[in-house]
């Protein structure tokens, strides 16, 4: 212990300085003032000199017993209500210093009588019973400390986290029970070699026919008699064996089997050999052997989040396992809860397995150097040609007139909601069409038909000019670095001004080449085809100075342009090959999905097996819809695309659990003491993934800090009773867009009354959406001012009070309104109309220019000069 001063003590033992000091100096210290140091040896000198005033030994106590009680309480139920029973524990041990000159003394007793029974062995073979007595185990008392140091070491203890204290208990009952158990197995392999010597003896002196019988477990030696016996049994018993033994010791019971069998391998009855365990020569024991638990050490892949249920699948064990020892750590977790890696890492390491860190990009560069070994041979390919501009330019009808086919007019009111792939036969080439949508609310599908292309056709009309979506459609182009081509569409419609939309896009940094640009300019009419063969060879001379090129010969990989729910087919992808050959019956992995192509079909809905780069094509077989924008590869083997799949999945699911968690965390306090804002539940259904993102992304961007948009759900496919069901429990409304509820949605919305609508163009949606927002807005209160009158003089009434008589000056006054009393234009009281007359009448009313007398509620300081101010709130309704 650290050197104290005598003051330092006093008050650690709670006694005064002067009564310390006193009993040192009696004890033959020298210590006169509180500041001296005491030292451990003055400590031991003054508790002997204080143990021998108090009566008692200053040796240390030969017994010491230990008492604790503890209570506590059980709350039962019966006839009578519920019962409060209290439980009393007691417990108590008895700790014993034995003598180490006692404990010596019984281990030379020991010795000296395990020599006497070696000297007497001879002579005590020749009982005529011998009994092996029963080994007891040796209990070996260690001696306990002194009081002093037990009461030190408690005091030391009491300070300590208990679970350390817990740990150190442990080890220290794990040593003791190692060392008693030592010390029994030597005890007993003594005991057990003096039994031995003792029968060895005894056989020994025994004549030869007088030996003992062997045990059953002994081999028998072999004999001519024991032979010649058996063969007289044999022939007395007619080939009968002896009865079989049942049990694991049937082995051990059966005597010299072999000597009733043939050399055939059958008995004398013709029966088959009974397949008897032989033991080695000159064993004593059958040949099992205990199996030895040895815990196997795992790798456990760690990945950045995981559930407590995963961890635990990982080291084989229990969820309750690994729960005990985040416990341990201080981390108080359910078995469905993430946890983080570094936390992961430690359970790992506290149950003894060995930790393999796996970060999530790992999977994705081994599959893209897998990918990559496939180098191919490089060869020309078609171009990729996205259309974009505002909506009603002509985009789709430009389109249809260069493929012939009338896609717009299938669309829900001429405007189109997908990304339509086509591919055409012209007489200098094939060119692949990528037709995206003018919409506002389709932003990332522009941004991923430009991702995707390799040229874009910008369409303006010439009688409309540059529009927003125009200028949005020239940023996606400028971010992918595509080269852009502006095809001026309408120039046969009356007010057609070509020059216009030149100026208006150079103001854009979009310059024509013939203005010294890059940009090439060409006017179209996609009603009467006029310029469209211009078109297309400005694209195909844009293709030659690309050099666009791509291997044929590898597995095939690309993009995904769409993706719907089709009831009789299932998924249905539309996917643009940009590289390698894509064939019927390969394994694709597109995003999170993965599947077997079981039919291809083009365009135009006709099967194919064989597509190459820049060729859409429609697939069948994967076993959900991809998000419109994901990469697909062809895989060698579907385990390793389900395995990629699966990893995808996780790791999704983990970032959102991550998201959301951050959500949380950052606005936990910011929410903290506000209103809660409103929300409108939606669940949303659409024809294909594209058009479900728009939808999404469109209603989220609506709303404001008191009302917002939740999508509760959003799915490809047709409304099913699931969703219907969740949007009851939820409280959502359910859109449907290009989409019809199933037989079982129908019915459970008429018995729930759930509000089902249905839309096919995505303007009507966003419409409906905002006004029922703006519905929900609380409505903006304002003041407006009805009338103001001046005070002329001020009359005492014994009734009202103070009475104003006043002159209406601005305004009409009304009786039922709150008022305001302003002196100097400062408000100085605000209130009611206790009472307004004309003359003697009262009166509701008093217009502009009238005189009238005024009794204010609850205020009598109103002087002349003061105005009264009539006023009302009135509530307008809000929009966004």
């Amino acid at each position: 212990m650290a050197e104290v001063t005598v003051s330092q003590l006093a008050e650690v033992v709670g006694a005064p300085a002067d009564r310390l000091l006193t009993q040192m100096k009696q004890a033959g210290l020298k210590h006169t003032s509180v500041d001296e140091v005491v030292s451990d040896e003055d400590k031991q000198t003054l508790l002997s000199f204080l143990k021998t005033s108090h009566g008692e030994s200053t040796d240390a106590p030969k017994k010491i017993t230990l008492k604790r009680k503890t209570l506590s309480t059980l709350k039962t139920s019966g006839s009578q209500g519920r019962k409060t029973v209290n439980v009393e524990v007691r417990k108590k041990r008895t700790y014993v210093k034995r003598d180490p000159a006692e404990l010596l003394a019984e281990a030379a007793e020991a010795e000296r009588l395990a020599e006497e029974a070696d000297a007497a062995a001879p002579q005590e073979a020749t009982a005529p019973d011998v009994e092996e007595a029963p080994v007891e185990p040796v209990k070996v008392e260690e001696p306990v400390a002194s009081v002093d140091e037990f009461v030190e070491e408690v005091q030391d203890k009491s300070q300590m986290d208990p679970e350390v204290l817990r740990q150190q208990a442990a080890a220290k009952r794990k040593d003791k029970e190692a060392k008693d158990k030592e010390l029994q197995e030597a005890a007993i392999a003594a005991k057990k070699a003096e039994q031995e010597r003792a029968e060895k003896a005894k056989v020994a002196d025994k004549p030869a026919d007088e030996k003992p019988a062997r045990r059953r477990h002994e081999a028998p030696a072999p004999a001519k008699e024991k032979d010649d016996e058996i063969a007289d049994k044999k022939k007395k018993r007619s080939g009968k064996l002896a009865p079989k033994t049942r049990g694991k010791n049937r082995t051990h019971n059966i005597k010299n089997v072999d000597a009733f069998m043939d050399g055939d391998g059958t008995d004398s009855r013709g029966r088959r050999k009974q397949k008897v365990l032989k033991l080695p020569e000159g064993a004593k024991t059958h040949g099992f052997a205990k199996p030895v638990d040895t815990k196997t050490v795992l790798n456990v892949d760690v990945p950045e989040a995981v559930t407590v249920a995963e961890l635990a699948a990982k080291m084989n064990v229990k969820g309750v396992v690994v729960v005990k020892e985040l416990m341990k750590l201080g981390v108080m977790a359910t078995i469905n809860q993430s946890l983080d890696q570094e936390t992961a890492q430690l359970v790992v390491e506290e149950l003894g397995h060995t930790v393999n860190l796996v970060t999530g990009l790992e999977m994705e560069e081994e599959l893209e150097d897998s990918l990559n070994l496939h180098e191919g041979t490089m060869a020309a390919r078609a171009p990729v040609v996205t259309v974009m501009g505002h909506v009603d330019h002509g985009k789709t009808s430009l389109l249809d007139y260069i493929r012939e086919s009338r896609v717009a007019s299938g669309e829900a009111g001429g405007i189109t909601q997908h990304i339509g792939a086509y591919h055409v036969e012209t007489d200098k080439g094939m060119i692949t069409f990528l037709d995206t949508p003018g919409h506002a609310a389709f932003t990332a599908m522009r941004a991923r038909g430009a991702k995707s292309t390799d040229i874009v056709i910008l369409v303006v009309a010439a009688d409309d000019g540059v529009m927003p979506q125009t200028e949005e459609a020239v940023k996606h182009a400028r971010a992918a670095e595509v080269p852009l081509v502006v095809a001026v569409n309408k120039i046969d419609k009356e007010g057609a001004d070509p020059d216009r939309v030149r100026n208006e896009l150079a103001a854009k940094d979009v310059i024509p080449e013939d203005w010294g640009g890059d940009t090439q300019f060409i006017n179209v009419s996609a009603h009467s085809g006029d310029g469209i063969d211009d078109l297309l060879e400005a694209l195909l001379l844009q293709a030659e100075l690309l050099e666009l090129e791509a291997p044929a010969d590898i597995p095939g990989k690309g993009i995904v342009i769409e993706s719907r729910l089709d009831k009789g087919r299932g998924s249905v992808s539309s996917v643009l090959v940009q590289a390698g050959t894509l064939r019927k019956g390969d394994v694709v992995l597109a995003g999170q999905q993965f599947g077997r192509v079981r039919a291809m079909l083009d365009e135009n809905g006709k099967p194919i097996d064989v597509a190459g780069p820049s060729i859409p094509v429609e697939i069948l077989g994967l076993d959900g819809t991809p998000n419109a924008g994901d990469s697909f590869v062809v895989l060698e083997n579907e385990k390793r695309a389900r395995e990629m799949a699966e990893f995808r999945q996780i790791k999704d699911r983990e970032d959102k659990l991550k998201r959301q968690q951050a959500s949380k965390l950052e606005n936990m306090f910011a929410n903290m003491g506000e209103e809660e804002s409103k929300s409108l539940n939606i669940v949303v259904k659409a024809d294909v993934r594209g058009s479900l993102e728009a939808i999404q992304s469109s209603l989220l961007e609506m709303g404001n800090d008191e009302v917002q948009v939740n999508i509760v759900s959003g799915g490809v496919g047709g409304i099913t009773e699931t969703d219907i069901t969740l949007a009851l429990t939820s409280n959502a409304v359910v859109f449907g867009f290009n989409v019809r509820a199933d037989g079982a949605a129908r019915k459970a919305v008429e018995d729930e009354g759930v509000d089902l609508r249905y839309y096919s163009v995505i303007y009507d949606l966003i419409d409906d959406v905002k006004q029922a927002l703006s519905g929900m807005l609380s409505p903006e209160m304002r003041e407006e001012i009805n009338g103001t009158a001046e005070v002329r003089d001020v009359f005492k009434s014994p009734k009202y009070g103070a009475i104003a008589g006043c002159m209406v000056i601005d305004g009409t006054l009304y009786r039922s309104n709150p008022i305001r009393v302003l002196r100097d234009d400062v408000v100085i009281y605000e209130g009611e109309l206790e009472s307004l007359r004309r003359f003697k009448d009262d009166v509701a009313e008093v217009r502009n220019g009238m005189e009238c007398g005024i009794g204010v509620k609850n205020y009598n300081d109103v002087k002349p000069g003061d105005k009264i101010e009539v006023y009302e709130v009135k509530e307008y309704a809000r929009t966004l």
